[in-house]
């Protein structure tokens, strides 16, 4: 942290004595069904275009692959109650959706203009490692048009390439001071941004802090919390201390931290797009050099300690034939005292 003057830049890394809460393990019920999810996606070649009834088909790219990790189909497994089925749907859905939305063509210079007062940074990490995601209403400084979505599309997807080893999920820090009506979504922009964060991010969402919420906010979450499905709604806290959810030494000043941040378009923007594109260039050339493949380990690809899947598989392989020198060794040993027993 500067000691000169306020913090103009991301925060890279979360605080140490923070971590993430490891998710259980998989049944064998489960690893089956993972098992049955992995063998379809591994065969896909081709994609729709679009989600539309009848839509062209275009080739599987890499970035497509490299999205099909153990992580993601784990997600939508568990978004979707473990029914294969429906997951391969989802996944299928989204694949085709982020193709039609053009979510991965929007450009840090595209998004700029959105973000020049601020209106959405992330800073920090929480104290289970998900960076935090500041949505600021009160700086809105655009008119209403699809960039004001496109812009939450990239700034969720940028946090995922902050995310550290381990973490699968992120912090919405949702400050209404100072908002007027007008910066309040319209339903139909709701609408679209709950499709985003339900049906083509799930089990993305780890917590949502929101606070300084006005009687028009109120009334605007209960008109649109039919829409909100009850896993959603239950990550959702309002008006609570942000310091029990956020260690002090990475939570904003503004909220209660001890971060002297002071947002500055012309030196976080750059800077944030800096750190973004090392650790996705990081990640992208980790999935190639294990080989390119669907269902390879997040963990790994962050640069984490877990081997990547063919690390992993040839590893299962060298100790197939440990395996079978102990179990014939054991094999003959009984032999051997079924012997000695004879003998005597």
């Amino acid at each position: 942290m500067p000691t000169d003057g306020p913090l103009k830049t991301p925060i890279p890394r979360p605080a140490a004595s923070t971590k993430p809460t490891p998710l259980p393990n998989l049944t064998p019920e489960q690893e089956t069904k993972y098992a049955t999810v992995l063998a379809q996606v591994s065969q896909w070649t081709t994609i729709p275009t679009s989600n539309a009834k009848g839509a062209p088909t275009a080739p599987l790219e890499d970035r497509e692959r490299m999205f099909l990790t153990r992580e993601c189909l784990l997600r939508y497994l568990r978004a979707t109650k473990w029914v294969t089925a429906d997951a391969l749907k989802r996944l299928q859905a989204t694949l085709s959706w982020r193709r039609e939305y053009g979510a991965d063509t929007f450009t840090h210079d595209y998004i700029s203009p959105e973000n020049e007062t601020g209106k959405q940074i992330q800073l920090g990490f929480d104290k289970e490692q998900r960076p935090c995601l500041y949505l600021n209403p009160a700086r809105q400084n655009t008119k209403m048009s699809d960039r004001q979505i496109h812009h939450l599309c990239y700034m969720l997807d940028r946090t995922l390439d902050m995310m550290p080893p381990g973490q699968e999920s992120n912090c919405l820090v949702i400050n209404f001071k100072g908002a007027k009506s007008g910066a309040i979504p319209t339903m139909g922009q709701a609408r679209a941004v709950l499709d985003i964060l339900q049906n083509h991010n799930p089990e993305r969402l780890g917590r949502a802090l929101i606070t300084d919420t006005p009687w028009y906010v109120n009334t605007f979450f209960k008109i649109i919390s039919p829409f909100i499905d009850p896993v959603t709604r239950e990550k959702m806290k309002f008006n609570e201390a942000m310091s029990n959810y956020i260690p002090k030494e990475q939570l904003w000043n503004e909220f209660g931290g001890d971060v002297n941040f002071d947002y500055d378009h012309s030196i976080y923007w750059p800077a944030f797009e800096a750190e973004c594109t090392k650790r996705r260039d990081a990640y992208r050339k980790r999935w190639e050099t294990a080989g390119k493949r669907v269902g390879e380990y997040e963990h790994y690809l962050r640069g984490g300690s877990h081997p990547s899947l063919q690390q992993t598989l040839d590893t299962k392989e060298n100790e197939k034939p440990v395996a079978a020198a102990q179990a014939s060794s054991a094999e003959a040993d009984i032999a051997a005292a079924g012997v000695a027993k004879l003998s005597v």
